[in-house]
């Protein structure tokens, strides 16, 4: 048996008056009005940060060398990811603008990975998630601290956490490059089941961006390296 999936939108239909299309967009919140004018499936009341990726997702820029930065880490067997966050603090915006997102791989292989991008740069990381004891949690910070990251312990209030986010992205203070395919795909999968539960599946980068904006106040610019100064002594003994 044959099955056709028909995606239509009012666009697509001829009977309706401009009029009528405008009072239609006006009917839904905003989030909501690209999938119904489009026909595009949505996870409408579900989605835990309604808000369109066209409002959240810019093009990747230069990130100037005062901007702050730190980076978000989620660990795990099966997938360990991380987000990195450009934090300008004027206008108190973060840029999130580089991920690793990688599974079945050991910590110094995700250590290695995390130290190209700038080993100066603090992390901040839930070791304890997961379902993880503390036991192997424990470990798990161990062994990423041997590996030479300077890492901070999350924030692990969740629902504190999605509330921070869910401001940052309303009010326009948090933002994605275009680039982190992963976490734009993650983010508009990220929901509620009919119970009000987090979906625990392909999450990762949610969790790691959410420690990221709960502990941003730990960025910091990059180190300027310290220059020799000759002193123009030839002979030090002598004075001169």
């Amino acid at each position: 048996m044959s099955r056709y999936v028909v995606q239509a939108g009012w666009d697509d239909v001829p009977h309706l008056s401009e009029q009528a299309k405008a009072d239609l967009e006006a009917s839904y919140l905003p989030h909501e009005r690209e999938a119904r004018r489009l026909g595009m499936p949505g996870l409408g009341e579900g989605a835990i940060y309604p808000i369109a990726e066209k409002e959240v997702v810019c093009d990747p820029f230069p990130v100037p060398e005062y901007f702050a930065k730190a980076y978000g880490l989620d660990v795990g067997w099966k997938k360990t990811a991380a987000i990195w966050g450009a934090w300008e603090r004027e206008t108190d915006i973060i840029y999130c603008y580089s991920e690793h997102y990688r599974g079945q791989a050991e910590p110094s292989v995700h250590a290695s990975a995390i130290k190209a991008r700038g080993d100066w740069m603090p992390g901040i990381i839930d070791t304890a998630a997961r379902g993880r004891s503390q036991i192997d949690g424990k470990r798990l910070w161990d062994l990423y601290v041997q590996e030479g990251l300077d890492l901070h312990k999350a924030n692990k209030a969740v629902e504190a956490g999605i509330l921070e986010v869910y401001q940052r992205l309303s009010t326009g203070r948090l933002k994605f490059f275009s680039t982190l395919q992963h976490t734009i795909a993650e983010y508009l999968l990220y929901h509620r089941n009919e119970k009000g539960l987090i979906v625990k599946e392909d999450d990762h980068l949610m969790d790691a961006l959410r420690y990221l904006c709960m502990g941003i106040k730990i960025a910091k610019t990059k180190p300027i390296p310290r220059q020799r100064i000759s002193s123009g002594i030839a002979d030090s003994t002598a004075g001169y």
